[in-house]
Parts: C-alpha cells; sequence; structure tokens
C-alpha cells in the first residue's frame, strides 16, 4: 500500500521559516509594509530609510519639521504598526 504524504504548500514553508528561525525576521519585513498604511502618504514620502534592528524601527526622514511631529506620536505608531503586523513587532521608534 502506497503511504502518502501530501501537506499544503503554506503549512510547509511555515515549518521550514520556523525551523530555521526565519519567521520573526519575516514578520519584521511585512511590518516595513505597513508604514505607509500608518503613516499616510505624506510622511510616506519624506522617508528616506526605514529598518527594523532588536526591534526598534528605524526611520530617517528628509524633513526635521516632520520628524519633530512624529515623535510625539511614537506610541501611536508603535501600537498601530503592531496592530497591522498580528504581534509585538517593535517596541519603539527612533527618528534620525
Amino acid at each position: 500500500m502506497k503511504q502518502q504524504n501530501e501537506q499544503p504548500l503554506g503549512s510547509i514553508i511555515n515549518e521550514i521559516l520556523k525551523m530555521y528561525r526565519l519567521d520573526a525576521k519575516l514578520t519584521e519585513v511585512r511590518a516595513l509594509d505597513f508604514w505607509h498604511k500608518v503613516v499616510g502618504e505624506m510622511i510616506a514620502k519624506h522617508t528616506v530609510d526605514l529598518f527594523i534592528e532588536r526591534k526598534v524601527l528605524f526611520v530617517k526622514l528628509d524633513s526635521d519639521a516632520i520628524r519633530n511631529e512624529l515623535i510625539y506620536a511614537k506610541s501611536l505608531i508603535v501600537k498601530n504598526i503592531n496592530k497591522e503586523a498580528g504581534s509585538d513587532v517593535i517596541t519603539d521608534v527612533v527618528f534620525r
């Protein structure tokens, strides 16, 4: 009798990501995609660089005025990005 070992491709990919501990990094990359949605198009246009390191989102902006305004919205940005990502991907935001 032939043994069947069939699994959906998505579950196999998820198992491989967990096995190589890449699932957290993938979640971080997905969280970066939510930046435009969370802050809006106008602020996204002034975003020069964006990356996550040790659960801290680093944002480089080309406008000092926008940078100063976003400092007051840090906790809201963290909350909304984590909400969109479905997990606590970031704990802080640093504007440069």
